[in-house]
């Protein structure tokens, strides 16, 4: 049984690793417009590249390093329940080689949290800056909330945490905090940095006055599949119960299955009513958004609270995805109506929901309805207020965002010096290779009027 666990552990991480890229790439790229796709779909693949690295070499043991002991049985020192020693297992060179798996498969959960906030600041920010802000954010941000929320710190079920605080038990709270997969962890926190860049880095030039629709759905279609495929490496791959490994790895992958059919049904219904059509972006947004929503109550809901859940979260996301035109926030790609919205729901859904007589309206009580809210409050807290340190630190050393005739020409010119999409003028980068000793034309025809503003 051991060695089928840690199989299925390196499946998941490939399948979460999956998420990211192409996944999340396909489905931001073919959402953004033409002149920003490639830019778009690099802030995916940089987060990997970057927050990857970080991750080995400081992110595990300021995570984990009080859970998961060096290959010498030695524990990282805890700070104020809030994160661990980050040099305890430095660059993983004192990580007990069994422990790799899990190294691997928290990893990837990093590296996609942070590729998420990418779609709040498309078309606008300074590729540099993106890069700069990465393993900063992740260790101010991500790296805590990991692990105060499983890493045994201030947002677990343990003693002096701040469920004990509001209902204490003998040996820690009385009722522990839910975060299956990553509601708060992945989804609020990301929520949050993407609305806190988006205030910070200012609305595109024309947001709101001219149309800025998405340039290819059958990419973000593809991108959805992806993603809802990798999924179940997410949810699936978060086994808590080892002893009722069977039974749990079942319900987990139908709960994943159900909420994500039901959030899909219920964005559509929406758009029906409000607009008259139900479309393929909503299909593929109501998709991710009861991904969202069911991955911190998939192992502690039943089938049909999984899909009351979803169905909710589905409609409740396709209305609050308008407001940033309501309330004059560019949340470009939509990842506060999505992530923070559906996380959320899902966060304290699973107050309401919880199954064996857990939930308020399962006969529960109150108190774990109170334990979430109170503990999605403070992810939100937390995640704004580090979001708002590395932005104003990144934008007082290099600046946060590109200037206006960059912004008009297109990030994807502007910022990599190629085009997405050939449109005849003989290859879709400016400069060939430098490998080559070769540069294009000084003859080379600029961008047609159609690819500036499209």
């Amino acid at each position: 049984m051991e060695n089928g666990y840690y199989t299925w552990m390196l499946v998941s991480a490939s399948l979460v690793l999956l998420m990211t890229a192409p996944g999340l790439a396909l489905f931001y790229g073919g959402m953004s417009r033409t002149k920003s796709v490639l830019n778009m779909m690099m802030m995916s693949f940089s987060a990997l590249g970057v927050v990857g690295i970080v991750y080995a070499l400081w992110g595990w043991s300021m995570s984990y390093s009080t859970t998961f002991l060096t290959a010498d049985g030695a524990a990282g020192k805890e700070i104020g329940k809030l994160f661990s020693n980050p040099f305890t297992q430095f660059g993983l060179e004192k990580t007990d080689p069994a422990n790799y798996v899990f190294v691997a498969f928290q990893l990837t959960f990093a590296v996609i949290t942070a590729a998420l906030i990418s779609g709040a600041v498309a078309d606008r920010m300074k590729f540099s800056a993106w890069l700069v802000f990465l393993p900063i954010w992740v260790t101010l941000s991500y790296f805590p909330l990991a692990h105060m929320v499983w890493g045994g710190g201030f947002l677990s079920g343990v003693k002096g945490g701040l469920a004990d605080l509001l209902f204490s038990g003998e040996d820690g709270a009385a009722v522990a905090p839910i975060d299956y997969a990553g509601g708060t962890v992945v989804h609020i926190n990301a929520g949050v940095a993407g609305l806190v860049l988006a205030l910070m880095l200012g609305k595109r030039i024309g947001f709101g006055k001219e149309p800025m629709k998405p340039h290819n759905l059958t990419l973000t279609m593809i991108g959805a599949g992806l993603l809802w495929f990798g999924w179940f490496g997410f949810n699936v791959g978060s086994i808590v119960n080892l002893d009722d490994y069977t039974t749990e790895t079942g319900l987990v992958w139908l709960n994943t299955t159900l909420a994500t059919c039901a959030a899909m049904i219920g964005w559509l219904a929406i758009e029906k009513l409000r607009d008259g059509h139900a479309t393929s972006l909503g299909a593929a947004s109501g998709v991710v958004a009861g991904l969202v929503a069911i991955t911190p109550a998939c192992g502690n809901l039943v089938p049909w609270s999984a899909m009351v859940l979803g169905l909710v979260a589905g409609g409740l996301c396709a209305l609050a995805v308008g407001l940033k035109y309501k309330l004059g926030y560019d949340d470009s790609l939509d990842v506060v109506g999505v992530h923070l919205v559906g996380g959320l729901v899902g966060t304290i859904g699973v107050g309401f929901l919880a199954s064996n007589s857990g939930g308020l309206l399962t006969g529960g009580g109150p108190k774990q309805l109170v334990v979430q809210v109170v503990v999605a409050l403070f992810a939100m807290v937390w995640s704004a207020i580090a979001t708002l340190v590395v932005a104003l630190l990144v934008k007082a050393v290099i600046g946060l965002r590109l200037d206006d005739e960059s912004e008009v020409e297109g990030i994807d010119y502007a910022e990599h010096g190629e085009a997405a999409y050939d449109f005849g003028t003989g290859g879709g980068a400016r400069r060939t290779s430098s490998i080559l000793g070769t540069a294009s034309p000084a003859s080379a025809p600029a961008p047609t009027a159609s690819e500036v503003n499209a």
